[in-house]
């Protein structure tokens, strides 16, 4: 990963940055594989040719390559790709990256662009992401008794671990409640500093065939009603609650053997939600999984170490992906600052497309299956 956060470089220079980083740690081993994400693919002309121009970049023409887009769970889906493609048997070792850039343009078109993830009828009518996030957030709050605080606590949750992180976008920036409570609307009760900052950012990693320090042992997608309107519940994610089945099956593992997640807290009272969905704790658990300091790095388990969407900074496509390297990390004994208190032996990281529509949990672990 480079650094999240209001970067100069475009969306070609952010990905070849990490990408580099990444084929660093694998000597002079072949890529046979190049699979990528991005959402909006700024450039400076208008959309880029993703694919072919970082594969010139990296002088990596002869490899096959694969370009795909989920919103928000890009980097999810960049990653499921890859690994299916490997378990196929016909490629070997795979550089995958995900990158976005944002901060070039005006926040009223980032917005608008992000509402290309909505349905159609919602757009129409004036919808936002952070709109129908603060509908979900407002019935969750409802169902449960909860009132605002609980999701200041999880703002604040997030910035002290990417206070931590080196490549977030708010390293070393933590907020108090105070701020969290004082920050301007957004679409009550979110407020400011519950949402994700727009960011630019990349992150690359190398999947290769066979067993290692961090190893794929569960993969699991579910989908739901892209209208809100046509769910059944709002306090939950659906799509969530599937892909974490799919993938506790595939990995032959229960939720009670995760010792570290990584989840798409976009706004984040989401936070909260997917664990619940991941069955990390119990319907309306998940703020006193914050208060109790479950979710801290000496936590029972661990939630967005790396300071998750809230923390580490949103560049959309590259955080799924981002996700997924954290998770490597913790597994590899290579997270530095922001370890967690034990290095854990099965890990969890979970992407999101826009209001839960399309999900994905992937589960990595120190053992081979």
């Amino acid at each position: 990963m480079g650094r999240y956060g209001k970067r100069p470089e475009g969306l070609i220079d952010l990905a070849a940055e990490a990408a580099g980083l990444a084929l660093e740690g694998i000597g002079r081993k072949a890529i046979d594989l190049l699979v990528v994400g991005t959402m909006l693919s700024h450039g400076p002309y208008g959309p880029e040719a993703f694919l072919p121009r970082l594969a010139g970049r990296l002088s990596l023409e002869t490899a096959a390559g694969l370009r795909v887009e989920s919103a928000s769970g890009t980097g999810g889906m960049t990653f499921h790709a890859a690994a299916m493609a490997l378990e196929s048997g016909r490629y070997e070792r795979a550089l995958v990256v995900a990158a976005e850039k944002m901060t070039d343009q005006p926040t009223a078109v980032i917005t608008k662009e992000l509402s290309a993830s909505l349905h159609t009828s919602e757009v129409a009518t004036g919808a936002t992401m952070p709109a129908l996030a603060a509908l979900v957030t407002e019935r969750y709050l409802q169902r449960h008794g909860l009132s605002t605080a609980v999701i200041d606590l999880a703002s604040t949750h997030a910035r002290a671990m990417g206070a931590l992180n080196p490549s977030a976008h708010f390293f070393q920036k933590p907020a108090t409640l105070g701020e969290v409570e004082s920050s301007r609307p957004v679409a009550l009760p979110l407020r400011l500093l519950h949402c994700s900052a727009i960011s630019d950012g990349a992150t690359a990693l190398v999947l290769e065939r066979g067993a290692g320090p961090a190893t794929v042992l569960g993969l699991g997608q579910g989908m739901d009603a892209l209208r809100l309107v046509d769910r059944v519940e709002l306090s939950t994610f659906v799509a969530t609650r599937l892909a974490a089945k799919r993938a506790y099956e595939s990995a032959h593992l229960t939720r009670k053997e995760v010792d570290l997640a990584e989840v798409h807290d976009a706004f984040s009272p989401f936070g909260m939600i997917h664990i619940e969905d991941l069955g990390i704790c119990g319907p309306g658990e998940g703020p006193a999984w914050f208060e109790k300091g479950h979710a801290e790095l000496n936590g029972r388990v661990p939630v967005n170490p790396s300071g998750g969407v809230v923390g580490r900074g949103h560049p959309i496509a590259a955080s799924g992906l981002a996700e997924v390297a954290e998770v490597a990390l913790q597994l590899r004994g290579e997270a530095g600052r922001h370890s967690i208190g034990r290095r854990p032996k099965v890990g969890l990281a979970q992407a999101m497309s826009g209001i839960g529509s399309h999900n994905f949990v992937t589960i990595l672990g120190r053992e081979a299956p």
